[in-house]
């Protein structure tokens, strides 16, 4: 069985044109075609972090489905502007949110999930601004996934990093996969977002998810793979 996981950052519903629009976000996660989803810039980061794609346009609209998590304030979507969305057959058996180390608040989310091909350990990430903090914060989340090695995992998300490889050390033993540029949407050339494979896991295909209405409704592109389970 084959699953697609992907990754969006929404930069809080705002496009590249300037314009606060949920509903093209919604437009552009239905077109991924996606069975898991990592949202990253979900909320704004000012009065409480509201929540910058409004949960019922989101369940009115969209073929996936939001976690349940504790969210950073009482109106935010998200936990550090972060949340996972999952087709209807994927199931979650366990949801934790994870502290980064970092000069700026960073947080990863951990899920526990499986679509009928088996148990799959899913990390979604918006790394930090400073190269020493993504060392810091990917050592760390590898030394989490270490801890319990019970099931193939895979990191997925905004990583931050312009450079091909430095940064990005603590991945050893990871496949990394960066699909192509994905940012700025306009005219992307900047690799940002990227996924990392562990043992167990066949990167299949990946790409940017590149259209009109995708350069204008945020300033990052999607990205996705089609992914194998191999134990």
């Amino acid at each position: 069985m084959i699953l697609r996981i992907a990754s969006y950052n929404i930069h809080k519903s705002k496009g590249s044109d300037g314009r606060f629009d949920p509903a093209r976000v919604i437009d552009v996660i239905n077109a991924l075609g996606a069975d898991v989803l990592a949202l990253q810039e979900v909320d704004f980061r000012f009065r409480g972090r509201p929540s910058a794609l409004p949960l019922a346009v989101l369940r009115a609209g969209c073929a996936l489905l939001p976690v349940a998590l504790t969210p950073t304030g009482p109106e935010s979507l998200g936990w550090h502007g972060q949340t996972l969305l999952l087709g209807k057959n994927v199931r979650l058996s366990a949801l934790r949110p994870l502290v980064l180390p970092g000069f700026e608040p960073r947080g990863a989310l951990i899920a526990d999930i499986d679509a009928g091909s088996g148990p799959l350990r899913l990390v979604g990430v918006h790394l930090g601004l400073r190269r020493s903090n993504r060392r810091a914060q990917l050592a760390h989340i590898r030394a989490v996934l270490r801890e319990e090695e019970d099931r193939p995992a895979l990191i997925i998300g905004d990583f931050n990093e312009w450079a091909a490889a430095k940064g990005l050390e603590a991945l050893h033993g990871f496949e990394l996969t960066t699909p192509g540029p994905s940012y700025p949407a306009r005219a992307p050339f900047g690799r940002l977002d990227r996924l990392a494979a562990g043992p167990g896991i066949s990167v299949l295909r990946a790409g940017v998810f590149d259209s009109g209405l995708a350069r204008r409704a945020s300033d990052h592109l999607p990205i996705w793979a089609d992914v194998r389970l191999s134990t």
